[in-house]
C-alpha cells in the first residue's frame, strides 16, 4: 500500500511538469513587454502574490482560474489563490550518525505533500491556511522530522497597511520564521517535516530600517493520527530583531532572543532551560565578492547550571562573472562552543536552535555544536538551470571534553571526554536543475571519513546519496 502511496505522487509529479513545461513555452510566447512578471514559485508560499492575474492577460497557464479566484468585482486585491506543493526524495545512507547508532545501512522514499489556501479579503487583510502530508516509506528509523500524516503547517491572518512613515505588517497563528542563511532560525525545509510556530508576530519597515518581534510557542510534531501536533508553554521562543541597509545594500542585523523549555536534557545539564540568545550579522556584495558574516553569544540557565556558549559563521565567495560557467570560489568557516568543564556548573555547548539542514550537507553528519569547520567549495553553471556545487570539508571538535554532534545537536555516544580534535573530512558533489518555472531536480552525494574518535566509538566511514524532484503549482 505504502509502495502504491509513492508511486502516485511519483506519477501526479510528471503528470504536473508536463503541464508546467507546456506553460512555460506558452509564456514564453508572449511578447508584451509591458505586462507585469508573474510570482516565482517559492518556498515559502505565502511570500507569494498572485494579484496579477487580475489582468487575464497574465493567465496563460492550465488552471490558472484557480490561481486567482475574484471575490469581489470592485476590488482586484481581492481574491483567492490555491495552490500545491509535492517533493519526492529518495536517500541512501550507509551510516546514519557516523554508524554508532546501529542502524543498519538505510534506503528509502520520503514525500512531502502541501496545498494551501490564500485568501485576500482586501489590500489589508487576508488569511492563509496550508496543510502538509509527509510519508517515509521503507525508512528504518522513522523520526518526528521523517513523517507527519495530514496536519495543519500554516494557519495565520495578516494585517498589512503602508502610512506615511512606513508599512505595518502583522500576522497570528501557525507560521514559520526564516533568518538569513537559516543556519540557526529557519523553516527546516532539508528535513521531510517542516518546522511551524503558533506565534503572534508584527514588522515594521521604515526607510532602510526594519523591526520585527515575535512570541511563539514551535510546534511539536506527532504521527499518531491527523491534525494531532500542538505547542504549548513548556516549550518557547520569542524574538525583538533590527534589521538596517547599510553602505547601500548591505545588510546588518542583530537579534534578541529568549528560548524556554522544560525538561531540557545536556550531557552536563538538565531541567528547565532559559536561555538568553544575542545575534549580530552582516552580509553584502561588491566587485564580484560576497559575505555573510555571524556570531551568536548565549546566557541563561539549564536547571541550576549557567550557560556560557557561543558561535560563529562566514560564508564568503569570489565569482568570475566573466568566465564561462562562471565559476565562483567560497570559503565557509564555522565554529561553535561546547563544554569544557564538565560538572563545574556551568554549560558550553551552544544550542544551534532550529537549524537548517542543508546548511552544512542533507547528509545530517555535521550539528552546529562543539565544532570546528572548514569548507572551501566551487559552484559553477555549464548550462541554463544548472548549478553544480563541488566541496570539502574539514571538521574538529572545538573541545574533546564535550562530543561530537549530528543533527540538529544529538551527540554521539562514547565521544564525550574521549580521543582528539579531529572529527574527520568528508567530500559534498551537489548538482540543482530547474526543469522549468514549476518544476526542479536535486542530487547530492556525501562520503565522509571519519577519524579515530568515531572509529573508537563503533562508527564508520558514512556515505549519503540523495535524489528528489520538487513540483510547485
Amino acid at each position: 500500500m505504502a509502495d502504491r502511496a509513492y508511486l502516485c505522487g511519483f506519477w501526479i509529479l510528471l503528470a504536473l511538469a508536463i503541464f508546467g513545461a507546456g506553460a512555460d513555452r506558452a509564456l514564453a510566447d508572449d511578447g508584451d513587454a509591458t505586462l507585469p512578471k508573474r510570482p516565482a514559485i517559492q518556498a515559502n508560499r505565502w511570500a507569494e502574490d498572485w494579484s496579477v492575474l487580475a489582468d487575464p492577460r497574465l493567465r496563460t497557464e492550465p488552471f490558472d482560474e484557480l490561481k486567482y479566484i475574484p471575490l469581489w468585482a470592485t476590488d482586484p486585491k481581492s481574491y483567492i489563490s490555491l495552490g500545491a506543493t509535492l517533493r519526492e526524495r529518495f536517500e541512501s545512507n550507509n551510516a546514519a550518525g557516523f554508524g554508532t547508532s546501529n542502524t543498519p545501512s538505510d534506503s528509502y522514499f520520503l514525500q512531502r505533500l502541501q496545498v494551501h489556501a490564500d485568501i485576500h479579503f482586501n489590500e489589508n487583510w487576508r488569511a492563509f491556511v496550508q496543510l502538509e502530508d509527509d510519508r517515509a516509506f521503507h525508512k528504518f528509523n522513522v523520526t518526528s522530522v521523517d513523517q507527519d500524516r495530514l496536519d495543519l503547517r500554516l494557519a495565520f491572518v495578516e494585517y498589512v497597511n503602508t502610512f506615511s512613515g512606513g508599512t505595518l505588517k502583522a500576522r497570528a497563528g501557525r507560521q514559520d520564521f526564516a533568518f538569513d542563511l537559516q543556519r540557526f532560525v529557519s523553516s527546516r525545509d532539508g528535513p521531510n517535516v517542516r518546522q511551524s510556530f503558533d506565534a503572534l508576530w508584527a514588522d515594521w519597515e521604515t526607510g532602510p530600517w526594519r523591526f520585527i518581534g515575535f512570541v511563539s510557542r514551535p510546534v511539536q510534531y506527532f504521527d499518531g493520527q491527523p491534525f494531532d501536533d500542538t505547542s504549548n508553554d513548556n516549550f518557547k521562543f520569542s524574538t525583538l530583531r533590527v534589521e538596517r541597509k547599510v553602505f547601500g545594500d548591505k545588510e546588518l542585523s542583530g537579534y534578541y532572543s529568549l528560548y524556554e523549555r522544560s525538561n531540557a536534557k545536556y550531557l552536563d545539564a538538565s531541567g528547565e532551560e532559559h536561555r538568553h540568545v544575542f545575534d549580530v550579522r552582516f552580509a553584502g556584495n561588491a566587485q564580484h565578492f560576497d559575505w555573510d558574516l555571524e556570531a551568536m553569544g548565549q546566557v541563561g540557565q539549564v536547571g541550576t547550571t549557567d550557560i556560557r556558549a557561543w558561535a560563529v559563521g562566514a560564508r564568503t565567495g569570489y565569482t568570475f562573472s566573466s568566465v564561462p560557467w562562471q565559476p565562483r570560489v567560497g570559503l565557509q568557516i564555522d565554529a561553535a562552543s561546547g563544554d569544557h568543564h564538565p560538572g563545574d556548573g556551568s554549560l558550553g555547548t551552544l544550542n544551534p536552535l532550529f537549524p537548517n539542514g542543508y546548511y552544512f550537507t542533507l547528509a545530517g553528519y555535521t550539528g552546529y555544536v562543539n565544532l570546528l569547520h572548514v569548507k572551501p567549495a566551487i559552484m559553477f553553471n555549464p548550462i541554463e538551470r544548472l548549478k553544480v556545487l563541488a566541496a570539502v570539508g574539514f571538521q574538529w571538535r572545538e573541545t574533546t571534553t564535550d562530543a561530537i554532534y549530528v543533527q540538529p545537536n544529538v551527540p554521539i555516544a562514547g565521544t564525550a571526554g574521549k580521543g582528539s580534535n579531529w572529527t574527520g573530512m568528508y567530500g559534498q558533489i551537489r548538482l540543482d536543475y530547474a526543469f522549468n518555472d514549476h518544476l526542479t531536480g536535486a542530487i547530492e552525494a556525501v562520503h565522509f571519513d571519519v577519524g579515530d574518535t568515531i572509529i573508537r566509538a563503533g562508527g564508520h566511514t558514512s556515505n549519503y546519496v540523495g535524489v528528489q524532484l520538487q513540483y510547485g503549482w
